[in-house]
């Protein structure tokens, strides 16, 4: 079973990972939907972002409050924005960076008690801190091997 440790050392090496996935890819490669049904590698990078700023944010939330209100969101609209599907991933990767920093030093930085606090999430019910840490440690490495299936559809291996 994986310690707390061992998901926020993920959640800590994700936006490295994701700067070196993506490094050197063309414009076309990063914005082009090489799979039909997945989004293109850029909102990939963008959603990663807005994924996570609104779990670290969610996590403040109910570090700071009994059991809050942790409202969701359609990923898929936000992935449709100018700004999810602008091929220039470098601002993104930055706040992806500087928020991971953050991220991780507010994890680490929890006592096993507070990994059992809880909010209350729109679509998902009780969620606690330990559930977060869980699902986003998780959630990078598949947004991973979305990226690299969609750039193997196009021919491009990583």
């Amino acid at each position: 079973m994986e310690t707390y440790e061992d998901r926020i050392n993920k959640i800590e090496q994700l936006p490295g990972q994701i700067a070196s996935l993506v490094a050197g890819l063309t414009s076309a490669q990063l914005t082009t939907r090489f799979l039909h049904s997945e989004w293109t590698v850029a909102q990939n990078v963008h959603h990663l972002f807005d994924s996570h700023a609104n779990s670290y944010i969610r996590c403040k939330l109910i570090m700071s409050e009994d059991i809050p209100p942790l409202k969701g969101y359609d990923q898929n609209v936000w992935a449709n924005f100018p700004d999810a599907t602008d091929s220039d991933v470098s601002r993104s990767l930055l706040l992806l960076t500087g928020l991971h920093h953050r991220w991780v030093m507010f994890w680490r930085n929890l006592t096993v008690a507070n990994f059992s606090r809880q909010g209350m999430h729109s679509e998902s019910g009780l969620v606690s801190m330990n559930e977060l840490l869980t699902i986003y440690s998780g959630h990078g490495l598949a947004h991973i091997d979305q990226i690299k299936r969609t750039l193997a559809a196009g021919g491009i291996h990583r």
